[in-house]
């Protein structure tokens, strides 16, 4: 596995779940949201003992129980649209399995799709993308009863796009371009979309969420998807890009090393074919 001492970077970015790291580059606008509220509120406080009363009443009750049914609704559809017009899997073989790290508690979930798919001979290759998880995917992989000499794997990108970068900087140079990727309905079309950037020809496979996930943590990635969905697009129509800078003096050299990792290290004799 890939695991340079520079690899260790502080992630900073919007966390996985609500109680993770702050959310820092959200603070400004969400300030401004809750002073917009604030000042709205303060022009109504007059007609707050009115507003009661008109919400107590039937017709009150059955809005705020319309308003919340229609929410649940967007929610689902929303949630829905994440997956739709995902290109379905083939089944058709590839050069290897790459599968993203997405935080513990998706993890097991993804090993076990990623052991069926191995099962079914889709690949000769396997490979874990992700600081923190990747050391851990792989170790359940081996206990699976997988040959660690078909198992590879990088632990330095901090996300979607990094996972696409460093793994095309190790897989390719191996002459890997054709992958099945592994990740949840709710990532995949952000992964889909970073990997083809990168020159992968993507296969995608949806792993499911674990069943304990309550409804709130549902909520929340489906929202931080499409949030990020939206950041790159943004980013793309500004600099052309949803993937990395190139002339960031510290990727470049990460990529370098990875793809020195990548020469160096060697794959089964069928990886590549």
């Amino acid at each position: 596995m890939f695991d340079s001492p520079l690899c260790d970077r502080p992630f900073t970015g919007f966390p996985l779940f609500p109680n993770g790291s702050q959310l820092d580059w959200l603070k400004v606008p969400l300030l401004l949201v809750l002073l917009l509220l604030a000042f709205f509120g303060l022009r109504r406080i007059r007609s707050l003992s009115q507003c009661k009363r008109r919400l107590s009443s039937p017709k009150g009750i059955l809005l705020l129980s319309g308003l919340t049914v229609t929410l649940v609704v967007l929610l689902a559809l929303a949630d829905k649209g994440l997956v739709l017009f995902v290109p379905a899997d083939s089944g058709t073989q590839a050069e290897a399995i790459v599968v993203l790290g997405r935080g513990t508690e998706l993890a097991t979930s993804r090993v076990n799709v990623v052991h069926q798919l191995w099962q079914a001979k889709r690949a000769p290759v396997i490979f874990v993308s992700g600081t923190y998880d990747a050391p851990r995917m792989l170790t359940q992989l081996k206990e699976k009863g997988i040959p660690e000499s078909v198992l590879d794997g990088e632990n330095c990108s901090l996300t979607t796009a990094e996972n696409a970068l460093f793994t095309a900087a190790i897989l390719q140079q191996r002459g890997i371009r054709r992958i099945v990727l592994v990740t949840d309905g709710r990532h995949i079309w952000r992964s889909l979309l970073d990997f083809r950037d990168r020159g992968f020809t993507v296969i995608p496979h949806i792993s499911p969420l674990p069943n304990n996930m309550g409804f709130t943590e549902q909520a929340f990635l489906t929202f931080r998807e499409y949030l990020l969905l939206i950041a790159a697009g943004i980013q793309e129509l500004l600099y052309g890009q949803r993937v990395p800078q190139a002339n960031n003096p510290e990727l470049v050299n990460l990529v370098q090393l990875a793809q020195q990792y990548a020469q160096q290290r060697r794959l089964p004799s069928n990886a590549a074919q």
